[in-house]
């Protein structure tokens, strides 16, 4: 990445931005990275920026942003072939650097060669120091045309080609012409995406009927930021790692716009449940092979030394883990699109519809009051025709408040059957209720229910606290989904024709419509990744998560399975 960096840089016919992809199986720690870029000390200044986003070395797709967001990195840290079949983009140019086809025959497959010819772009380019007969054949029935050339330094000969040209490539729609965007919905979801976009040039007019962002389920005064832990690893433990490895860098680069958000994340506790709990958390930790600066082990007494409770139980110590405001990140992400984004508050959209090349938005009273030639909808429970039948449910969730000194000073967040946080404004946010309802009002029996998941937390605070002694509390309401991960990509078009084989990629979808939505309980965890996500797809950019994740999260993928099964 340094080395094309620089000559990105020193290059006055450069592009706006550098996607640049990288698949490594053993990537180097930090401290070993740094000793590798002594060796080019003009580099010096870039390289040190690369280590100082350098991510948690877990498997899976890393987005990391230089250079105000012009240069990209998108780390594939895993099998390289298994990495790129799960990879979405275009690519202009390969590297191609595997060491002896000897010593890493894997490295140098024919398929893994012909997976490299299914990403190229039109005209796309290759370039290696290998010369070996099996690489040369695998290239050429890749698809690229092979010649040798003078190698570097004491290396004689290189080989480099071109992509042959073929009449359908894959992966190389052109970026759109027209980037003005509307959202509606002004929650984590809509100024994430909001933010996105306008950090690509984009011009976006965000609408919510309340007069400031954050007014619905991201108004609470704090949310819990932790991952998503399984014993079989599962796709949603996948995704929902990715998004929180990916929060810490969302929020930094704000922070160097000069918008810092609200946050502690500088540990959180997730506590066992019971013995039994405690011994297995602690058994499976010991053979996960995760890094300790991502997770590790607390015993009971390690724990409540650490939080300043008393911890019935130890528990998973998550370093990075914490606690945020979700006001505050939504006002940051919005004021740092400067004049790209444009606020429009008090606006109660109840329909759009789609006119030529655009889509026009609606109040109440009929009048077209915005229209954009994409729109994005982020509004939570707040559904229009187009994802009427979108399994989106509402869950009301109820946080109870406690004001500092009824518990004991906590200096970090702890969470077990639910959450709470150390006091934010003087108070402790305990919570949350979950129920199928649309009342609004504040119940003594969800502060019941909430205090029950304080018990397990800090037992002997719980016994001395009664309903009476909460300081109030909110009420949101979650946008869930069956399977409890979230909607971000192109919304399908129910009305559409379904014939031949339907898949994700060709099934109808509205034109330039898209959503970010059933984020759950879980909206800060990811919002920030998949609002980068959705805004790759949109335009047409290498995507950051895999292609089995993209699949999981399409919002078609219920209607798929629907039509698979003759509804």
């Amino acid at each position: 990445l340094v080395l094309a960096w620089a000559a990105w840089r020193a290059d006055p016919t450069r592009p706006q931005t550098l996607h640049y992809i990288a698949t490594e199986m053993h990537p180097f720690p930090v401290a070993d990275l740094a000793k590798l870029h002594r060796a080019w000390p003009p580099l010096e200044f870039l390289a040190e920026a690369l280590r100082t986003r350098w991510p948690q070395l877990l498997p899976g797709f890393h987005r990391l942003e230089f250079a105000a967001g012009r240069v990209v990195l998108t780390l594939l840290l895993g099998d390289a072939e298994t990495s790129l079949r799960q990879l979405c983009a275009s690519v202009d140019a390969f590297y191609l650097d595997g060491f002896d086809p000897q010593k890493n025959p894997q490295m140098w497959s024919a398929s893994l060669l012909k997976r490299c010819g299914q990403l190229a772009a039109p005209n796309a380019t290759f370039a290696t120091w290998c010369v070996a007969g099996q690489v040369r054949r695998a290239l050429g029935v890749a698809g690229f045309t092979v010649e040798k050339r003078p190698g570097y330094a004491n290396k004689r000969q290189m080989l480099a080609g071109r992509l042959i040209e073929r009449k359908h490539p894959e992966n190389c729609e052109p970026a759109p012409t027209s980037k003005h965007a509307a959202v509606i919905g002004a929650g984590l979801a809509g100024c994430a995406i909001a933010n996105r976009l306008a950090a690509r040039g984009w011009h976006v007019a965000v609408y919510d009927r309340h007069t400031s962002p954050a007014q619905q389920a991201s108004g609470n005064l704090a949310g819990i930021a932790r991952p998503l832990l399984s014993r079989d690893d599962n796709l949603a433990s996948r995704i929902n790692r990715a998004c929180f490895l990916h929060l810490e860098h969302a929020l930094r680069q704000l922070d160097h716009t000069g918008f810092p958000p609200r946050r502690k994340l500088d540990g959180l506790l997730q506590i066992a449940h019971d013995v039994e709990h405690e011994a297995q958390q602690q058994t499976w930790l010991e053979r996960s092979g995760l890094p300790s600066n991502f997770v590790h082990f607390l015993t009971q007494a390690q724990a409540s030394q650490t939080v300043g409770g008393e911890n019935p139980f130890g528990g998973w110590w998550f370093p990075t883990g914490g606690w945020a405001n979700p006001a505050s990140l939504c006002r940051a992400w919005l004021a740092a699109g400067g004049a790209n984004i444009h606020w429009n508050g008090d606006s109660d959209i109840t329909h759009v519809e789609h006119h030529g090349d655009s889509w026009r938005l609606f109040d109440h009273d009929g009048q077209c009051i915005g229209s954009a030639g994409t729109l994005i909808l982020a509004s939570g429970v707040h559904t229009f025709a187009q994802t009427s039948a979108l399994p989106i449910l509402p869950i009301r969730g109820q946080v109870s408040h406690l004001a500092a000194g009824q518990l004991p000073a906590l200096s970090h967040a702890v969470c077990c059957e639910g959450y709470l946080t150390p006091a934010v404004d003087g108070l402790h946010c305990l919570g949350a209720s979950y129920a199928k309802d649309a009342a609004t009002e504040i119940r003594d029996s969800e502060h019941q229910e909430n205090l029950q998941r304080l018990h397990s937390m800090l037992p002997q605070s719980a016994k001395s606290l009664q309903v009476d002694d909460f300081q109030g509390g909110r009420v949101g309401f979650r946008a869930t989904t069956p399977d409890h991960l979230p909607l971000a990509g192109a919304l399908p078009d129910l009305d559409g024709a379904l014939t031949g084989d339907i898949r994700l990629r060709n099934f109808p979808r509205h034109p330039d419509l898209y959503g970010l939505l059933g984020l759950g309980s879980r909206g800060l965890v990811w919002a920030a990744l998949l609002a980068e996500h959705l805004a790759s797809l949109i335009n047409h950019e290498p995507l950051p998560l895999p292609g089995d994740q993209t699949d999981a999260l399409d919002p078609a993928r219920f209607a798929l399975r629907a039509h698979r099964h003759g509804g």
